[in-house]
């Protein structure tokens, strides 16, 4: 098991950013901060980055944590900077997402809140390859729109508990190679199922 989870650069500077016309949860940092990867590779969010712990779908918050809460705050934080493209190539997202693992582990997170974490983030990258997960590809049968939402959401929370439950029993020998392949080949089966869906 990896020892090494690399080292943050200290704790961060932010500042709440309010909006009475949206919700206020966005944070803007002050001060530059980093995370240096167990590979030696940095990840910076500069002073002025504004970060809204979107990475994770709002609908797992309740399962998972919200952003900025617990020990991965400070993961969320260069997550967030490094996945704020959203036209971020899928190759560059999975290696976020593998960043976001070590660095909830950096910050005190025990391996299965980590990989909880992690869970969470990669189905919020899968949701706009798999139909039944992003509400604006759902036929919506009522005017309001309140269906589509509701199944999109139930659709999200179900597959995060379908792969966390195969995840749990073996999750102590495995490594986070290991779960990511689980992961992947889970969403990319649930993506090959629903968008082919007659």
């Amino acid at each position: 098991m990896r020892k090494n989870n690399g080292k943050f650069s200290g704790d961060p500077a932010t500042r709440w950013i309010t909006d009475s016309a949206s919700p206020d949860r966005n944070m803007e940092v002050l001060a530059d901060f980093s995370y240096i990867d167990p590979d030696g590779n940095p990840w910076q969010a500069p002073s002025g980055t504004v970060v809204d712990g979107a990475s994770i779908p709002r609908v797992l918050w309740t399962i998972v944590g919200s952003p900025y809460t617990g020990d991965y705050r400070r993961a969320s934080i260069v997550h967030d900077k490094a996945t704020e493209d959203p036209a971020l190539p899928a190759k560059k997202r999975k290696a976020a997402d593998r960043m976001y693992y070590h660095a909830c582990l950096c910050g005190g997170c025990s391996k299965w809140e980590a990989i909880v974490q992690y869970l969470g983030v990669r189905i919020g990258a899968w949701i706009p390859n798999v139909a039944l997960l992003a509400p604006s590809e759902l036929e919506a049968k009522t005017a309001s729109g309140r269906f589509k939402k509701e199944a999109a959401e139930v659709s999200i929370v179900a597959t995060f508990y379908e792969i966390a439950a195969r995840l749990e029993p073996d999750y102590e020998q495995m490594e986070i190679e290991d779960v990511e392949a689980m992961v992947d080949q889970f969403l990319r089966q649930k993506a090959r199922l629903l968008t082919s869906a007659p």
